[in-house]
């Protein structure tokens, strides 16, 4: 895939969701792909939760998939977020009964009930919701800060600082410098959104 386009996808996950949805309703293939990138994390993060870790693909095609075959029926685009929650959640539990594995936990280690129209856990969408929020925040920041806190805290295992400096281009002395100011500028951002 070329750089272009790529560039271009990126500043279209930054578009709000009304202006996604209705691209992909038109049928713009470069909408669907932002759209998937913006949303490719919430959606994998739901099975890697429930502990998961090997259904985590298949969830996630076959979110897609519903996503594709239902986003013309979505009333709002502000509440997709929340439908991808609740579909990723109930294809989560689907996948559980037909394995017939060990039960359901969450983070904790707690059983969960499989019940196949039970609304996600209000403690798990609070902690979805606010994980979603912190990915958008970090998407909406200039390209080199949100570059930088995606390699200094997302990645595992963590970079060295002399890894970061030379992938972007500056002195690994002033990667101290940079950080807090992106993380500044993250804050703001955050702040911004109500969080």
């Amino acid at each position: 895939m070329s750089v272009a386009p790529k560039l271009q996808r990126e500043g279209q996950a930054q578009w709000p969701d009304e202006r996604l949805v209705s691209g992909c309703l038109k049928g713009d293939q470069e909408a669907w792909s932002a759209l998937i990138d913006k949303y490719k994390n919430l959606i994998y993060s739901i099975p890697v939760k429930l502990r998961m870790y090997d259904d985590a693909p298949d969830i996630f095609q076959a979110v897609c998939l519903d996503l594709l075959s239902s986003l013309d029926q979505l009333r709002e685009p502000r509440a997709l977020p929340k439908w991808l929650m609740q579909t990723c959640y109930h294809k989560c539990l689907q996948y559980r009964r037909k394995a017939e594995k060990q039960p359901l936990t969450n983070e904790a280690g707690e059983e969960l009930q499989i019940v196949s129209d039970q609304p996600l856990p209000e403690d798990m969408l609070t902690e979805l919701e606010k994980e979603q929020t912190v990915r958008d925040a970090i998407s909406q920041l200039n390209p080199r800060c949100e570059q930088m806190v995606r390699m200094l805290f997302f990645e595992n295992p963590p970079r060295p600082y002399e890894d970061v400096a030379r992938e972007l281009g500056v002195a690994t002395g002033s990667i101290g410098f940079i950080r807090g100011r992106c993380l500044h500028r993250l804050k703001k951002q955050l702040e911004k959104m109500g969080f």
